[in-house]
């Protein structure tokens, strides 16, 4: 009996706490209810499990861990389940709050199932429906400045990744705080290409932190030379040329990628990286890539070494002229072109050049971008090969059909043609009779009269012409024509109609110093010298006779070697013997033509009797 009787005054004292807590009783109830964490049996429970403890002194409790907990302040709680609001968390206190999924969400999945352990920041006690407002985000966020300053203050490093380049360096995210790496500090070497570390994990030390203003500065060059501290003079000991190492990609750059040996940065320049063409070192390596290399240069003093990655493969230009014999056809890629030609990789390594000129029979090729483009594939025959300036000679018109080999086919000796003035040149003009084909008429060979100094004085480029062909070369590929061959010989027909003495109508055509070229019929010309337009001493043959004005004129000389015709004006009507064209002198009619003008037209020193 003496042993129940507590137990009876402990029920009668509970009865009466409950009873004497009667008007507060209701409300806690409720907000137990509120709470989802204490029901009556639960009160119940735990007052048969805590003893002495009342139902009373729980609310009390309660009320005071309610009444302590503050907002703004990280709790740990525990995942209960997913509402319509969000995710339901249980973190004490006797109370639950709720968290925006999107917190939690990623790529559109809910990273936390019912069970999980969490961090979250209580952001509002009091709502509308009495769910406390929790923050994962903040919580992690809060917690990111707290390990940033713990790093700080204790000269730890911290990690984060790299997410953009920016003015004078980089932003990197710690746990969702933006962090500023300077250019300066990313590395012991200066690292021209910023962008190569973008979305890269790095491992750095807060050298600068402001919370209240949310800055916070970086140095990753600090942890590498901690790194590199005491790890330097073992790897210099180690290196020597031509050993093979291993190394880590630390940089790159256009040029080629810093490679740290353990302590030492090698460069690997882009000509060393490949035996083939590489544009860049981004198409072979990136950054963090472990590679074997070879030294091939090493300045213990400056500290510096130079490395090589395809020097540990075999040099494909040593044997290139078994696998590529001159006259060999193979298909290659256009890898770049140039104003001179096309250069096509053959195999990996090993690139020939087709000159511009060998690239078609019959097209004019003025650039080679108009006829391959990077990363065409074209047919190719082998040229030349010269393994010690590993160059490679091919042409593409080669494995087409040339239109010279054939040309005696097509066309004969007198066969008459259509073609176009392609270009003019001192000595003739150039004739495209067909695609590649041309053939050059002289000047001798436009006209059977006129005396042409110029083909730019009958022809012009672009015109379309007819000619006769008077010989084929296919063998050096040259052709020749002739326009004045389309017409009956004028000359000759001229000469067995007439004979000097013979009286002919003319048309001055132009003038010289030394006398006036006369227009006869069927395209012929002759010259009537100064002393021969008139009776009187002529100064200029302007004086005496207009340009295209028709005249009679006696025929004095033909010459048939040179194809001259001297005529006379002034013997016209006269019954006097023909004078030879030696009597041209300056007592005879004066306004001697120069030496030079003379020999032009076909007459000599001797001839004009000038001592």
């Amino acid at each position: 009996m003496s042993s129940e009787q507590p137990k009876l005054n402990n029920s009668e004292g509970d009865n009466q706490t409950t009873s004497g807590n009667a008007e507060t009783q209701p409300q806690r109830t409720t907000m137990a209810s509120q709470s989802g964490t204490a029901t009556q049996t639960d009160v119940d429970d735990e007052s048969r499990s805590t003893g002495d403890v009342d139902f009373g002194q729980l609310l009390d409790q309660f009320e005071q861990e309610q009444a302590t907990l503050e907002e703004g302040e990280v709790v740990r709680g525990t995942v209960v389940g997913l509402s319509e609001r969000g995710v339901v968390i249980d973190f004490g206190y006797k109370s639950e709050g709720i968290v925006n999924p999107a917190e939690f969400t990623e790529n559109g999945q809910l990273t936390v199932k019912a069970g999980d352990e969490v961090e979250v920041l209580v952001k509002s006690m009091e709502t509308a429906d009495g769910l406390p407002v929790l923050s994962r985000a903040d919580a992690v966020r809060m917690k990111a400045w707290d390990d940033l300053e713990k790093a700080y203050r204790e000269g730890l490093s911290v990690k984060g990744r790299v997410v953009d380049r920016i003015k004078g360096g980089l932003r990197v995210d710690i746990d969702g705080i933006a962090a500023f790496l300077p250019g300066s500090q990313v590395d012991v070497r200066p690292v021209r290409n910023l962008d190569s570390l973008r979305n890269q994990t790095i491992e750095a030390r807060v050298i600068k932190l402001n919370r209240k203003r949310s800055n916070v500065v970086l140095s990753r060059k600090a942890v590498i030379e901690q790194e590199n501290t005491g790890r330097k003079d073992q790897t210099l000991l180690q290196i020597e040329e031509d050993i093979v190492v291993e190394g880590q990609i630390k940089n790159l750059t256009d040029y080629g990628a810093f490679v740290d040996l353990g302590g030492v940065d090698g460069l690997l320049h882009v000509t060393d990286m490949s035996w083939g063409r590489l544009q860049n070192p981004n198409e072979l390596f990136k950054v963090g890539d472990t590679i074997q290399v070879k030294v091939l240069k090493f300045d213990r003093e400056r500290e510096r070494v130079s490395l090589g990655y395809k020097q540990l493969l075999p040099d494909p230009w040593s044997s290139v002229e078994e696998r590529f014999p001159i006259g060999a056809r193979m298909n290659g890629r256009v890898a770049s072109v140039a104003d001179y030609g096309a250069f096509v990789e053959l195999e990996p390594g090993v690139e020939g050049l087709v000159h511009v000129s060998e690239m078609s029979w019959s097209k004019r090729v003025k650039h080679p971008s108009k006829v391959v483009n990077p990363g065409d594939l074209v047919e190719v025959e082998v040229l030349s090969v010269d393994p010690k300036a590993r160059r490679i000679s091919l042409g593409m018109k080669q494995v087409q059909e040339n239109p010279w080999q054939t040309l005696h086919e097509r066309y004969h000796v007198g066969t008459r043609v259509h073609g176009r003035v392609r270009n003019l040149t001192d000595f003739g003009a150039f004739i495209e009779i067909e695609d590649g084909v041309d053939g050059l008429v002289h000047v001798s060979d436009i006209s059977w009269s006129r005396r042409i100094k110029h083909p730019s004085e009958v022809l012009k480029k672009g015109q379309e012409i007819d000619a006769v062909i008077t010989s084929i070369d296919s063998e050096n590929r040259r052709l020749s024509l002739s326009i004045k061959d389309l017409e009956p010989n004028a000359w000759e027909k001229f000469t067995n109609e007439h004979k000097p003495g013979d009286v002919v109508r003319g048309k001055v055509a132009r003038f010289a110093n030394f006398g006036a070229f006369v227009e006869l019929d069927d395209n012929l010309e002759g010259l009537c010298h100064i002393s021969e337009l008139s009776e009187e001493r002529v100064v200029k043959p302007e004086d005496v006779v207009q340009l295209g004005q028709d005249l009679d004129f006696k025929i004095l000389r033909i010459d048939p070697d040179t194809k001259k015709i001297g005529l006379s004006a002034r013997a016209v009507g006269k019954d006097e013997p023909i004078v030879d064209t030696k009597i041209y002198s300056s007592e005879a009619g004066g306004g001697m033509a120069s030496l030079g003008e003379l020999a032009d037209f076909g007459l000599s020193k001797a001839e004009t009797g000038d001592e």
